[in-house]
């Protein structure tokens, strides 16, 4: 399969520009859809990172590792990218981020994500934006925080209706947090960049930046970021209760998986 690469080089705060020469990828519905049906497969049209940036992201992620490390994961959650700068800078054991590391940092957040295949609108606009601590209250029993108002009536409202089986997976996630997920999953898929925005919204893109939760049942592990969520008892009492509002339903146009664990709240 040829790939469709991103061109480190002439890329700049403005986005990643697709090599030349190279269409954009299909955006028919049958392509769409075929895309879709196999999310963690390469396809015609997928966008991946250029050769030369391979070494600057496994370094990347390396380094967001060792912040996670040193701060904590439910600090690390919440962690906005100057301090995520300054805790590197302050931590032998993280070490600064290198210009070149940098620059890959801003070129993955500027990149408009329509490029990749995703179709969700940028929702924290800003690299340097964090949710605010007054904001963030941390779940009791969980490390996962959510923002107060909405999102965490929301869940204290399932929880009482649904029953203890029903978990807080995942609360909300800045920026940073976002980089970490996404650009692992990046580095799993030897650099495509298309099929890593099927399963996680591009840093800026994720609505865990802004109100969104997920969901899950007690004991049931990675499988409540699967399909196989869907058949579970948790899940058909949010269904009859009315809490299955999905950001990312079954069938959706935005460019991401079906995810019936992902709990819309904002919008």
């Amino acid at each position: 399969m040829k790939r469709r690469s991103v061109l480190a080089a002439a890329a700049a705060l403005t986005g990643c520009a697709l090599a030349p020469g190279v269409a954009r990828a299909a955006s028919g519905d049958d392509a769409y859809r075929a895309r879709m049906a196999a999310f963690d497969a390469s396809h015609h049209g997928d966008v991946w990172l250029e050769e030369a940036d391979r070494a600057l992201l496994v370094q990347v992620v390396r380094r967001l590792e060792r912040v996670q490390s040193t701060v904590g994961f439910g600090n690390f959650g919440v962690m906005g990218f100057d301090r995520m700068l300054a805790i590197a800078r302050g931590h032998a054991s993280v070490g600064a981020f290198t210009a070149p590391e940098l620059a890959f940092l801003e070129r993955v957040f500027f990149t408009e994500a329509s490029r990749l295949g995703f179709r969700g609108r940028k929702v924290v606009p800003r690299l340097t934006e964090a949710p605010p601590a007054r904001d963030v209250l941390r779940v009791p029993g969980t490390a996962a925080r959510l923002f107060r108002g909405p999102a965490l009536e929301k869940w204290r409202r399932m929880r009482a209706e649904v029953g203890e089986d029903l978990v807080l997976t995942s609360g909300v996630r800045g920026v940073v947090k976002q980089f970490h997920l996404f650009l692992r999953k990046v580095q799993r898929a030897d650099g495509n960049l298309s099929l890593a925005s099927r399963s996680l919204a591009p840093p800026g893109y994720s609505y865990h930046g802004i109100g969104d939760f997920d969901v899950g049942q007690r004991g049931y592990g990675v499988r409540n970021f699967r399909a196989d969520f869907a058949a579970t008892p948790v899940h058909a009492r949010l269904v009859a209760l009315g809490h299955a509002r999905l950001r990312y339903p079954a069938g959706n146009l935005l460019g991401v998986r079906y995810e019936p664990w992902h709990i819309r709240v904002v919008g």
